[in-house]
């Protein structure tokens, strides 16, 4: 019987719905593990071959645990929110949710085409109001709490306003916008509208003034990792800096825990390492500076981790958005600043600390150094951001490489501070040494301050105390985190529960939950600039009637307008491995059973791309749900597996240049001819028609490649029909063929569809089965390395397949060939060392191995003609994780009545690895003579007797005496005459 894997696939698949094989529920008698991938969003382009690497590796890892006894979870979902169709919406009219549901259709095929393990009763999607009620309730939530430093969580915001009422702000250490100061007394004079602003410094979810990356373009804000080189990500469209009120959470609050938390994961160091630096944590001391000229009205604050190099310092530099550059730019060079001041602001902040291009402007005043009371220029530079410290910085450009950078192009003094430190062609490192220059022989210093001759370490503490002592500072540990800008302008995202009375932001109840997005007619910005939802008709809220009204009837006293912007992508996917604990249930995120028993995930698979984005917000999201109470475990991800990313392999076919008529230096259209014409026909028109050389003869001619459809060619080898009818201007091309062939070159490449190398995971599907696709994704290499696709390497799984179904199936006569008979020692020994490999590889993710072990082992059982149905049906329950479908069909042949998927994974014994006899080299006088089993326990007294015994032994010994016997154990046996 032959390998008929479409039907094996098509009905397996069918009987996995039906008999809901992968349904999950929560059983007390079992251990649970929680198996996750990075939520997809659901573009309209589907599935490429490289969408499903992570996907099928979770999936092996799922079904190995399930066959292991676990109670698996293992769900899947949509992150509907997104750009694409909200672009496509506005070209075409077309409601995203349309566009949304087609592609969401689509991935789902081609999902179930793959056979994976997915529990689709658990089905969520961010664009569903019965989801998005939870994201929604969230932000409620946040918005009425602020973080305690001192107990390091969240706070209900009511416990702030009693601190208030009876302290004002004395004793209080929270998370602050900006550092207040008011008496008990003055927080009760204050009017409600001035608490509620008061307070907003305070909340987790408020409304800030904060420096956004505006796309007029797109009509909306981005975030950093959606804008490439100053442009968008999506649509090219130019992105500048703009200073506007948005809703921010207070992620900055939780910097500690974030870093702390990464101690109990079980996450690779570079992700570990991306997001501590991306945290940015680091001790040092805030410091006031006067401004020279300015009679104590122009003080600044700089934040430094190393105020010990204040004898160092020669400039200062702020940052571009600081509201000191208005403050310190004089009038002679104001116009220098605006000039540079409109540059930066086409820059992102990623752009800035990416590239370390040199740039900056002089603003015109002096600071004077609080130690010498020296002047120092003041600098304006983009290298400096505004969120990190306090957006102005000391530079001591000795011993900081950027500070070096800028002061040798503007030409600044640099003043080494460490014996013997060379800082003529770089700046030097000053965590170590002895302090020189501080001060400078013959400066005086405020009361007589010196560091000279103390260690690194000594000086440090030492200006930390002086600083501190004497109120020109405070020490501070300072974070690099920002705070995360929650607002979008644009249509298709969660609404915001909020409507505005007297100007300040209301929630809506949380039993009117949830606000659902209204229709509207256009999906562009108002004419007046206000985001798409200022075009909603039914958009107030009623807070008698309790309801959404047309926004005709806002009157502020009982109809007010709701909220414009929409909330970012991040939003939806912040909390949902917990709603797949809970999906159904209506009146929480997650119930507490459900919420103990899953706890958290116990492994997570996805892309390192991820590293300061979604994994930041979710961590964070789910500590905030931890403080209210709602999760049990304060780290959403135990491991994290960060799958490597699946390369095109690029075809590329050569277009010989015309030879360009007297008339025009290119031809008529730039398509190629030959330089002589020999080859050339006419097209309709006059027009030559191109030619195309082979690669191996392309160097004979002056060519151009040019990118081709990977789809019409097979091992290399061009399908000229297909390619004739790929695209018009080649319907009457020609050829310069090698052996009657056209060979294309090749290269590797990011997988795209402007280089025409997507393959679609369908058609590998088609032509070899979604078992061999699932083999040859992981067969490529290490799930977390990048590799390229090659579809000509797929034939080698497809193969195998064949050989594994051969085990049981006589291919001439359908005869089913496993029988009761008993194992044969090789047979076992087979087996054993492959589950032996098999296991350790799946708990390694080393798939690829396994696989290789599988073809090896395959291969050996076939040689020792093995029909023993206790060693094979052990082989199905082996493969089921890689290939689930011919696992099942061949599970059934061999008499069981459930899915392999509740069988019990093979326990290795390693007693049937031990060797029950060698086999050495006998040599005579070191030349090796023949070959000879032995009992693997014989000593070698017993060796030495067998040797001496052989029969072929005897035509070397004739006449001969032997000297004495060498064993070298389950090597070689020397037998050594003269």
């Amino acid at each position: 019987m032959e390998y008929n894997f479409r039907e094996i696939e098509k009905r397996w698949q069918s009987q996995w719905v039906k008999d809901k094989t992968y349904h999950t529920t929560e059983d007390s008698a079992k251990e649970k593990f929680y198996v996750l991938n990075m939520f997809p969003y659901p573009s309209g382009a589907g599935l490429h071959v490289g969408h499903p690497l992570g996907y099928i590796a979770s999936d092996i890892y799922a079904r190995y645990k399930r066959l292991k006894g676990f109670n698996v979870l293992n769900p899947m979902g949509y992150d509907a929110y997104g750009l694409p169709a909200e672009q496509y919406a506005i070209q075409t009219g077309q409601h995203p949710e349309v566009t949304t549901v087609a592609n969401i259709a689509r991935y789902r095929q081609q999902l179930d085409n793959i056979g994976f393990s997915f529990d689709w009763d658990r089905e969520i999607r961010t664009c569903d109001p019965k989801y998005y009620h939870w994201t929604q309730w969230a932000f409620e939530k946040m918005f009425g709490s602020f973080f305690c430093n001192s107990c390091q969580k969240a706070e209900p915001i009511e416990k702030l306003v009693e601190h208030f009422n009876e302290k004002g702000t004395e004793g209080l250490d929270v998370a602050e916008s900006e550092h207040l100061e008011f008496t008990a007394e003055e927080w009760r004079a204050m009017s409600d509208v001035e608490k509620q602003k008061t307070l907003m410094n305070y909340r987790i979810a408020y409304l800030g003034e904060t420096m956004v990356n505006w796309c007029a373009g797109l009509g909306t804000v981005l975030a950093n990792d959606e804008v490439v080189n100053g442009v968008s990500e999506r649509g090219g469209f130019p992105v500048v800096q703009k200073k506007m009120q948005q809703w921010c959470l207070r992620t900055s609050a939780y910097s500690q825990r974030l870093l702390d938390g990464l101690d109990t994961v079980d996450w690779s160091d570079s992700i570990k390492e991306t997001q501590k630096n991306w945290i940015g944590r680091s001790e040092g001391t805030e410091m006031q500076f006067k401004v020279a000229g300015k009679d104590g009205e122009g003080l600044f604050t700089i934040f430094t981790t190393r105020a010990d190099t204040i004898f160092g310092v020669t400039f200062m530099v702020l940052a571009p958005e600081s509201e000191l550059v208005a403050q310190l730019t004089t009038e002679e060079q104001k116009a220098e600043v605006d000039e540079y001041l409109a540059y930066v602001k086409k820059r992102t902040e990623l752009d800035r600390m990416a590239n370390h291009n040199v740039t900056g402007v002089f603003s015109g005043s002096y600071a004077v150094n609080p130690f010498t009371g020296e002047n120092i220029p003041i600098w304006i530079s983009e290298y400096v951001l505004a969120g990190y410290g306090t957006g102005a910085i000391m530079a001591v450009p000795a011993h900081d490489s950027r500070d070096y950078a800028f002061a040798k192009h503007f030409n600044l003094p640099i003043i080494p501070l460490i014996e013997g430190a060379d800082v003529s062609e770089e700046s030097f490192d000053a965590k170590e040494g002895t302090v020189c220059n501080s001060p400078a022989a013959g400066k005086e210093t405020l009361d007589g301050f010196s560091l000279n001759g103390l260690s690194v370490k000594e000086a440090i503490a030492k200006t930390k105390q002086f600083v501190t002592e004497k109120g020109m500072g405070r020490v501070k540990v300072n974070y690099r985190l920002r705070d995360a800008i929650f607002s979008r302008q644009r249509y298709w995202g969660e609404p915001f529960p909020v409507y505005y009375k007297d100007g300040m932001p209301q929630m809506v109840p949380e039993d009117c939950l949830p606000l659902l997005l209204p229709e509207i007619e256009t999906y562009k910005p108002t004419e007046t600039g206000e985001p798409p939802l200022g075009r909603a008709k039914m958009w107030a809220w009623d807070v008698e009637k309790r309801q959404v009204v047309d926004k005709a009837l806002v009157d502020n006293k009982t109809v007010f307008p709701l909220e414009l912007n929409t909330m970012p992508g991040f939003a939806g996917s912040s909390a949902y491995y917990l709603r797949y604990m809970d999906p159904h249930n209506d009146t929480c995120l997650v119930g507490k059973d459900a919420d103990n028993y899953w706890q958290n995930v116990d492994l997570y698979v996805g892309g390192c791309e991820h590293a300061t984005g979604h994994l930041i917000y979710s961590r964070f999201w789910n500590k905030f749900l931890f403080d209210l109470g709602v999760s049990c475990k304060e780290e959403p991800y135990k491991k994290l597996v960060n799958q490597g990313m699946i390369q095109g392999r690029s075809n590329f076919v050569y277009r010989i240049n015309r030879t360009a008529p007297s008339n025009s230096p290119q031809g008529e259209d730039g398509v190629a001819s030959t330089a002589n014409g020999s080859l050339s026909s006419e097209r309709a028109g006059g027009e030559a028609a191109p030619v195309f050389v082979s690669y191996n003869l392309r160097k004979d001619y002056d060519v151009t490649p040019i990118h081709v459809d990977v789809n019409i060619v097979s091992a290399d080898v061009l399908d000229i029909e297909a390619f004739k009818a790929w695209r018009p201007e080649y319907a009457n091309a020609e050829f310069v063929l090698e052996d009657g062939k056209y060979i294309c070159g090749w290269a590797v490449e990011k997988m795209s569809k402007s280089m025409f190398n997507v393959v679609n995971p369908d058609m590998i599907v088609e032509k070899y089965g979604a078992d061999t696709l699932r083999l040859y994704e992981m067969f490529l290499g290490p799930v977390e390395a990048s590799k390229p696709w090659d579809t000509n390497g797929i034939d080698g799984c497809f193969r195998f397949l064949k050989k594994f179904w051969a085990l049981f199936y006589e291919n001439r006569t359908d005869e089913f060939l496993p029988t009761d008979a008993e194992p044969t020692a090789d047979n076992l020994k087979s087996l054993h060392k492959l589950i032996k490999k098999v296991t350790e590889d799946i708990e390694n993710f080393s798939y690829n191995t396994s696989i290789s072990a599988f073809m090896i082992a395959v291969g050996e059982l076939a040689q020792q003609k093995c029909r023993s149905k206790q060693v094979l049906e052990q082989l199905v329950v082996l493969i089921a994780p890689f290939a689930p479908h011919i696992a099942e069909e061949l599970w059934h042949a061999l008499g069981n009545a459930t899915t392999v998927c509740d069988a019990t994974w093979p326990v290795f014994n390693p007693q049937y690895l031990v060797e029950s006899e060698v086999q050495l080299t006998v040599s005579f006088n070191g030349k090796a003579r023949f070959q000879k089993k032995f009992a693997a326990d014989a000593t070698n007294d017993e060796i030495q007797a067998a040797v001496l015994a052989d029969e072929q032994s005897a035509k070397y010994l004739d006449g001969k005496t032997v000297v004495k016997v060498i064993v070298v154990p389950k090597k070689i046996v020397n037998v050594v005459i003269k």
